[in-house]
């Protein structure tokens, strides 16, 4: 149960835009800042063309367990990718993560695993991956339905599949 605990707040769903991208009027007022890599372009193919986003890339435990935790917003073509440097099971939650989110979960070779969609904001239910993953990328509620965003589509992205 420790190690359950302890996945779940290193794993938390909560981080997405470049820190420049973060206005303080996103925080909460007692919520230090964490930092993290980009923005930087990334690409999902699906059956009907290539999607193209700016992503937040969270390499570290302190950015994994931040996340998007405390933003109030998350504009349309943003999002953030958490890299767990080897491929797992990962299990996110949206504990103080106050807006909705899509989360895809992600192979090491870019595959779409699994989709989670329209999330609850600020629960402690664990979102299961639902196999090995490397990556989970978060975006904007309702992208992946209203992009036509499916499991088996390749993401594409400079720590993704060699790239």
């Amino acid at each position: 149960m420790v190690a359950v605990a302890m996945l779940a707040a290193i794993c938390s769903p909560a981080v997405l835009l470049a820190q420049p991208a973060v206005s303080a009027a996103d925080l909460l007022p007692d919520v230090p800042a964490v930092r993290f890599e980009g923005p930087e372009p990334l690409e999902i193919a699906t059956r009907t063309g290539v999607l193209s986003f700016d992503v937040e890339v969270a390499v570290d435990d302190e950015q994994r367990a931040r996340g998007l935790m405390y933003r109030r917003s998350l504009p349309s073509g943003r999002g953030m990718l958490f890299d767990f440097g080897v491929e797992r099971d990962v299990t996110m939650w949206m504990q103080n993560t106050y807006i909705s989110l899509d989360m895809l979960f992600i192979r090491r070779n870019g595959e779409i695993l699994s989709i989670a969609e329209r999330t609850t904001p600020r629960s402690t239910a664990h979102i299961p991956s639902g196999g090995p993953v490397r990556f989970v990328l978060e975006l904007p509620a309702g992208s992946a339905k209203q992009l036509g965003i499916t499991v088996g589509d390749q993401v594409g992205h400079r720590l993704i599949g060699g790239r």
